[in-house]
């Protein structure tokens, strides 16, 4: 009985705290990977970079520090592409950011395609919770849609889209790179201020590494990732235990009775033998 009892106040045992996914922000990184990504007019830490190779450093970081958003990937050049869906893997996504190679979507610049895109990925997400972070270093040259009309597009979906200009101080003199422009003035801002503007995001210049670092905390400040993933854990029900021991005893109980009842029943056909 005791047994029985105790089986019926369910006892459980909880299993160690498991992370549970919250629902943040869906947060969508487009990233340039045009010709003019292979600049290299970056320093980071004494070592000189390409402006893409940059981004994969502060940009992986930014992710990193993402916990409860969901994070995606896009890539563009001449066109534009998913490179990662909005996942959870924080993980996952760096490792497609840092497998990512210049020139893998074309040479041109299709900022409109890549927002484009982007909402398309996000109009099915919650309000209010859709971002684009945009990564350039040039004007839109390439690709479908005007970048003007793609903002349109997204500000109608809720989407807020932020913009990084990124590279060196515009060279004095008109001095060519070998892709054959000045890689300082080709950037357009007035349209990327423009864009950010209209969905209500930011613009931001990144000439160093250091401004771009500052772009990452201030992002950070202006979308603000959600609280650390709430923790579960999960109960084991014991009751079973005390419950199948009480029956097996039961069993044991109505065996040994019977046993003793047949072994009375031999004994008195012997004595009535006798």
């Amino acid at each position: 009985w005791l047994l029985l009892l105790f089986a019926a106040a369910r006892p459980q045992w909880l299993g160690e705290p498991l992370p549970l996914p919250t629902s943040g922000r869906d947060l969508l990184l487009a990233v340039d990977v045009s010709g003019s990504m292979d600049y290299p007019d970056m320093q980071w830490q004494g070592e000189e970079l390409t402006r893409l190779e940059l981004v994969k450093v502060l940009l992986g970081d930014f992710i990193e520090q993402r916990h409860g958003d969901r994070v995606g990937l896009i890539l563009f050049g001449s066109k534009a592409y998913l490179q990662a869906p909005l996942t959870f893997d924080r993980h996952t996504v760096r490792v497609w950011l840092d497998e990512a190679r210049v020139g893998i979507a074309g040479s041109n610049t299709a900022i409109g395609d890549a927002i484009g895109l982007a909402v398309k990925r996000l109009r099915e997400r919650p309000a209010n919770s859709r971002v684009l972070v945009l990564i350039t270093d040039g004007a839109s040259n390439g690709g479908e849609i005007d970048p003007l009309l793609a903002a349109s597009l997204a500000a109608e979906e809720g989407v807020r889209i932020h913009t990084i200009g990124i590279g060196a101080v515009p060279e004095e003199g008109g001095v060519l790179s070998r892709f054959g422009f000045n890689p300082g003035l080709d950037l357009d801002e007035p349209t990327l201020r423009a864009i950010s503007e209209q969905t209500g995001g930011e613009y931001f210049r990144a000439t160093s590494s250091a401004e771009l670092k500052a772009i990452g905390d201030t992002l950070d400040r202006l979308e603000p990732a959600a609280q650390q993933p709430a923790q579960a854990r999960l109960a084991e029900a014991l009751y079973l235990w005390p419950l199948s021991t009480a029956l097996l005893i039961s069993l044991l109980m109505v065996a040994a009775s019977l046993w003793s009842a047949q072994l009375q029943r031999l004994a008195w056909r012997r004595e009535q033998r006798r």
